[in-house]
Order: structure tokens, then sequence, then C-alpha cells
């Protein structure tokens, strides 16, 4: 199972307010370039091309939270891409964003999965992302 990788401003745009679980979109791209940790934006992210089944912008993920004692955990739901009337790829990379326009960042980056290695879906096949290997799973936890 691929890790987690937070983006570097995730943090401070959580502080910002530009992060909002409860209330805003959230997707997940796929992409075949390395993102880099410095990455604020989705803007910054080298998508794969739309068509064959795979929307431009990705697909949205159903965030939900909880919390016990003093410990928040943000999951999501499964998001399966089907490829159609095509292949789907090559990618490699797996981004979660927030797709609501806010302030002071436009679409801020969450963060980042790396499969290990390029993946190509042929005409019919699905890649399922499950945070956490469950649906919803835990994409990551604050204490």
């Amino acid at each position: 199972m691929a890790t987690f990788n937070k983006f570097q401003d995730f943090s401070e745009q959580l502080t910002r307010g530009a992060q909002n679980f409860g209330t805003d979109t959230y997707k997940v791209a796929l992409s075949n370039v390395a993102p880099v940790a410095t990455n604020t934006a989705f803007a910054n992210i080298t998508e794969i091309y739309a068509g064959s089944g795979y929307t431009a912008g990705g697909t949205a993920t159903t965030i939900t939270l909880s919390e016990t004692s003093g410990t928040t955990t943000v999951s999501g739901t499964q998001v399966v891409f089907t490829a159609a009337g095509g292949s789907i790829g090559p990618f490699r990379y797996v981004v979660l964003y927030n797709d609501t326009t806010t302030t002071p960042v436009n679409k801020p980056l969450v963060g980042w999965w790396d499969y290990g290695s390029a993946v190509t879906l042929a005409d019919t096949e699905t890649f399922t992302v499950k945070f956490s290997n469950t649906t919803p799973g835990a994409i990551f936890t604050l204490s």
C-alpha cells in the first residue's frame, strides 16, 4: 500500500482556514510526474490527460471527521477510476487536494501517494484509491 506524503504548505493552510474538511470539496487526481513537497496549489500538479474515463481535476471523495480523546481522524471514501473507450494513464501518483476556491491559496494541496511504478489502465480496467485500505479510510490524524 502506498504511503501518505503531506505537502509542506498543508499545515499552514489549515491554520489560515484554507482547508475545511467539514464543508469543502476534496478530490483525488492522477499524475505521472512526482509531486514536490513544496507545491502549494493544484495548479502546480502535472495531471494526466483527461479522457477514456478520467475527468480533468479528478474525482471527489466524501470526507468524514471523527474525534476521540483529542485526536481527530480525517477519512475519505474510496475513489474508483475506470477506463472506458481507451486507456487511462500512465500514472504513478495520486494527489488529494481541496477543490474549493479558497484564500490565500486557490485549490490547496493536502498530500499524495506514490504507487512505486507507473500504472496504465486498459479499457474496462479499474483502479481503486482506498485510503488505509478501507472505506471510508483514514487519510491522516491530528493529535
